[in-house]
C-alpha cells in the first residue's frame, strides 16, 4: 500500500487483516515504518506492506520515511496506490505513481463513505490514465468494496509458502509495537505543533514492567506533552494500557533531543 500521507493506507490494512497491525490517527504521517500486516484464510494467506506517506521532505526523518515507502514498493508482487476520494487527483498523487510499475498496479480511492459520487466518478476518471491493472473504490473505516479487491489481490497472488505461522498478525517487535501505541495515543491527546516532533522508544522492557521514553525537540514540547499536572501522560498511559495483556505497568519519562528529526544520526539510532 503506498501514496500520499493521510490517505488512509493504515487503515485499510486494519481493515483487510481485521485486526489493529498498524497505528492509526487523523495527522499526516502517522506511519514512520514499514508494517507488515498478515490477511490469513483456510486457502490463502496474503502479506500486506504498510508504508508511510509519501511527501516532499524537509528533515532527516522525512527523507528516511519516504526512502522506506519505496523500498518496501519494490519488494512486493503487487503495488497498489491509495487514492483519497475526498480530494482531487494532485501532483502529488502523479509524483507517487510514476515511482511505481503500472505492470503490476492496482489503484484503490478511499473514502468513499465520505465523499459524495461525483467526487469517486472524478477520481476514477483522474487516474485512469495510470492505466493500472484495475481500480477499486473502498472504504476502509465501513468495509464497502473491501472484499472485492482483497479477493481480486489474491487472484494476482503466485503460489508459494506461507510465511507467519497462525496467529501472528505482523512482523514488529512487542517493544516497537508499544512504543508505536504511545505515539498513537500522543496523538489523540495532543493538539498542538507536536506530530512532527514526536519520537517513541521502549528502554526497558522487564514484563510487566515497561518504560517508554518520549522524545521532543524543544523544552516548551516537555510541557505539552506531560500536561498539567501530568494529566496528558496519564491519559496516553491508560489507552495504552487498554490495548495491551492485563496487568501490564507502563512508565512514561519524557525527554527534549534537540532537533532530533534533522539530525540523520539521531533518525538511524531511533530506528528509521
Amino acid at each position: 500500500m503506498v501514496g500520499r500521507p493521510n490517505v488512509g493506507k493504515s487503515s485499510l490494512v486494519n481493515a483487510i487483516c481485521g485486526r489493529k497491525v498498524s497505528i492509526v490517527s487523523d495527522k499526516p504521517q502517522t506511519t514512520r515504518h514499514r508494517v507488515i500486516g498478515v490477511f490469513d484464510r483456510d486457502d490463502v494467506q496474503v502479506v500486506f506492506v504498510d508504508t508511510p506517506g509519501l511527501h516532499k521532505p524537509v528533515s532527516a526523518l522525512g527523507e528516511r520515511v519516504n526512502a522506506t515507502a519505496l523500498e518496501s514498493a519494490g519488494d512486493v508482487d503487487v503495488q497498489c496506490l491509495v487514492l483519497d476520494a475526498t480530494k482531487d487527483f494532485g501532483r502529488g498523487d502523479q509524483w507517487v505513481a510514476d515511482r511505481l510499475d503500472t505492470s503490476r498496479l492496482v489503484v484503490v480511492v478511499n473514502k468513499i463513505d465520505v465523499a459524495g459520487r461525483d467526487r469517486v466518478m472524478a477520481m476514477l476518471a483522474a487516474s485512469s490514465s495510470l492505466n493500472a491493472g484495475a481500480y477499486f473504490p473502498v472504504s476502509a473505516r465501513t468495509g464497502d468494496g473491501v472484499k472485492a479487491l482483497v479477493d481480486h489481490l489474491v487472484g494476482l497472488m503466485a503460489p508459494g509458502p506461507r510465511w507467519f505461522t497462525d496467529g501472528e498478525t505482523n512482523d514488529m517487535p512487542p517493544e516497537m509495537w508499544v512504543a508505536e501505541l504511545v505515539r498513537e495515543q500522543l496523538l489523540a491527546v495532543v493538539h498542538d505543533e507536536l506530530p512532527y516532533s514526536i519520537a517513541t522508544r521502549v528502554t526497558e522492557w522487564e514484563w510487566p514492567r515497561i518504560r517508554c521514553e518520549i522524545l521532543v525537540e524543544r523544552e516548551s514540547q516537555k510541557g505539552m506533552v506531560i500536561g498539567r499536572g501530568g494529566l496528558v501522560l496519564r491519559e496516553v498511559g491508560r489507552r495504552v494500557r487498554e490495548q495491551l495483556p492485563d496487568g501490564a505497568f507502563i512508565e512514561l519519562r519524557v525527554r527534549v533531543d534537540k532537533d532530533w528529526q534533522r539530525r540523520p544520526d539521531r533518525v538511524e539510532r531511533l530506528g528509521y
